[in-house]
């Protein structure tokens, strides 16, 4: 019986290996699918995409698929594109991907240089020629043959070309004289101005004006920092508030924040914190609930208002809270 289990398991390991499916090795061995799955290691079980891939391997090609994929690895060997072979055989493109190995797709760069090369051999060059001399244009020739104008253009000869003169071309923009230069800027003209008339760089006018000569830009003038207080002294000086210590005090303990004292003093708010005793400094949770808007208006009241019948404006108007408070609270 061992010696059975074995040689099942055996045989179980090479069919998988071999390539065929879980499903085939149990149905040609008589177990079932869990057994040959537990005779299989591991490590060399198959993922989803690796077991679909070999399912396509295996599946055996009818003649109609052996003549088809022949016709497409021929015709797309000849050198047509993709698409064209796709047209040629009445199928899609991707059935013509699926058809060719990975080692026999051409990479972009060499199918966009094949597609130029068969569009230039198509482009009759000496009709091309014919009606460029008779007057057409580049354009309207471009337009005609489904191309580029530069593309009409590198099949018509050089000395054939309308509106170019033999030799090199003259260059454009008036004759760059340095006296002219030096006087026209000496007169106040910029060098902008001189460099867009001449059709130059403003470099090329600088190398033309002495440095004595050169404009700068006038120095901007220093900011004067405005005068800070004068810091308090080793004797500890303390500074002189318009409000006392004791206003100060009375304020806090009424209910205004510091912020609002100190924006009432002239001052930033640690200053007057520091003329308030610990002990009776808010904490932030105490700030906040005393700054709170309408601290009477809580969840309790807003729920009575609803029972009532009003609605969220008509509680945000009768409180003088906003909607968005009022629904917050709520």
């Amino acid at each position: 019986m061992l010696r059975d289990v074995k040689v099942l398991a055996g045989l179980i390991r090479r069919r998988y290996r071999e390539g065929a499916s879980l499903a085939v090795v149990a149905r040609e061995l008589g177990v079932s699918k869990s057994t040959v799955q537990r005779h299989v290691p591991v490590r060399e079980r198959r993922d989803a995409a690796a077991a679909a891939r070999q399912r396509h391997r295996n599946r055996a090609e009818t003649p109609y698929e052996q003549a088809l994929r022949a016709q497409v690895v021929r015709l797309y060997g000849s050198g047509m594109p993709q698409q064209r072979v796709a047209a040629t055989l009445g199928i899609s493109v991707e059935a013509v991907v699926a058809r060719l190995e990975p080692s026999q797709r051409r990479s972009k760069q060499e199918a966009a240089r094949l597609a130029v090369e068969q569009q230039g051999e198509l482009l009759p060059k000496e009709e091309i020629v014919a009606r460029y001399v008779q007057g057409a244009t580049m354009a309207e020739l471009g337009r005609l043959y489904g191309v580029h104008p530069s593309t009409i253009r590198r099949r018509i000869p050089d000395d054939l070309i309308r509106g170019r003169a033999p030799g090199p071309r003259p260059r454009s923009g008036r004759v760059l004289v340095d006296e002219e230069v030096r006087r026209r800027y000496a007169a106040g003209e910029s060098a902008y101005a001189l460099a867009r008339e001449f059709g130059v760089s403003v470099h090329t006018i600088r190398t033309r004006i002495p440095d004595t000569d050169w404009r700068t830009r006038p120095p901007e003038k220093a900011s004067v920092p405005s005068p800070r207080p004068a810091q308090p002294g080793p004797g500890g000086v303390r500074m002189v508030l318009v409000l006392s210590d004791e206003e100060i005090l009375d304020r806090y303990r009424a209910g205004q924040s510091a912020t609002a004292i100190g924006r009432a003093a002239g001052v930033d708010c640690r200053t007057i914190l520091r003329r308030i005793p610990e002990h009776e400094r808010r904490s932030h949770l105490q700030a906040q609930r005393l700054n709170r808007p309408a601290p009477d208006v809580d969840a309790d009241t807003i729920r009575a208002l609803r029972a009532r019948g009003l609605t969220w404006e008509a509680i945000a108007a009768e409180t003088g809270l906003s909607a968005k408070t009022i629904r917050a609270r709520a």
